[in-house]
């Protein structure tokens, strides 16, 4: 290990001991957004590129925008927890260091050599024509799963649009409050979503080849599309509006019916046909990448504005 990995992984730990001993909701989230950041320059310095753009995009950007918006909503309305006795303190920290313990002895002392199914994946790539590997995992090898996970998604967003009252799914969400925006804010997203929704494209078309894909490409222009809302350049699209409820059912409906025809094409579900297996992903790919957008972006922009519930 070198002297800058084990700088990173000493910064890791104090940012997180700092973010669990904050006292406010902003600085602790503040050190959340950090330690991710923090973790994705981990994954970068491992080779797993695909992990740490994810991280950024989901694990920091996303959640930490989501975090940040929830701390806005209850400035004020926390109260802080009485602390914890002696015995709960001692209890948490023994506990704590034989996690700690576990983890240092699993990676320090493994067993043999790991089972991998690295090799055969490899292996078996030219079969679906794609030359990253993370990507023939999720949507070749284990597409049911990353199906689910798509669903999933959607299913969280249906929960948030629950919590708004009425009887029904309509109005407009608020973004951030009803404050103007500052100029920096509405400077930075003239300037920064153009060119971000490039990249997030890029990303998502690269997915094929190289580090990137639909969560990656997705979460970016995701970003893209909440900086102008947050910056009031734009508003959020109605809950009801009929092409979101497309954008936002389009990958896991499109992944599906590909799934299906599967059956008569490759005889089995989520099969490819041998030479159309990288258009086929690559559509879905598209697909995925428009609900994950959607489907985050009103994720962070939340219910209807309870004034325009019925």
């Amino acid at each position: 290990m070198s002297a800058a990995d084990l700088s990173l992984a000493l910064l890791v730990i104090a940012v997180a001991t700092w973010t669990i001993a904050a006292r406010g909701l902003y600085p602790a989230v503040i050190g959340f957004i950090a330690y991710g950041l923090l973790l994705a320059l981990i994954w970068v310095r491992l080779a797993s590129i695909d992990i740490a753009l994810t991280e950024t995009a989901v694990g920091s950007g996303v959640s930490g925008t989501l975090l940040l918006r929830a701390a806005a909503r209850h400035r004020g309305k926390v109260a802080i927890a009485a602390p914890a006795s002696l015995t709960v303190k001692i209890v948490a920290a023994l506990l704590s260091a034989a996690v700690s313990l576990a983890v240092a002895l699993a990676l320090l002392l493994p067993p043999g050599p790991a089972p991998s199914l690295a090799a055969a994946a490899i292996a078996d790539m030219p079969r679906v024509g794609l030359g990253n590997p993370v990507t023939a995992v999720l949507v070749a090898y284990r597409a049911f799963d990353t199906w689910l996970e798509a669903v999933v998604l959607l299913l969280a967003l249906v929960a948030i649009w629950s919590l708004a009252r009425g009887p029904s799914w309509t109005g407009t969400p608020v973004i951030w409050g009803k404050a103007a925006a500052t100029p920096p804010l509405t400077l930075l997203a003239q300037l920064l979503a153009p060119a971000g929704t490039m990249i997030g494209i890029y990303m998502f078309w690269v997915g094929a080849d190289a580090p990137g894909g639909a969560f990656q490409g997705g979460a970016i222009l995701a970003a893209m599309w909440l900086l102008p809302m947050m910056a009031r350049l734009i508003r959020p699209p109605p809950i009801e509006d009929l092409w979101l409820r497309r954008s936002l059912i389009a990958g896991p409906a499109v992944f599906l019916a590909i799934g299906l025809a599967g059956f008569a094409t490759a005889d089995a579900f989520l099969a490819y046909p041998k030479f159309y297996a990288k258009p086929l992903i690559i559509l879905i790919e598209a697909a995925l990448t428009l609900s994950i957008a959607a489907t985050l972006t009103m994720m962070v922009a939340g219910p209807q504005q309870e004034s325009e519930a019925p």
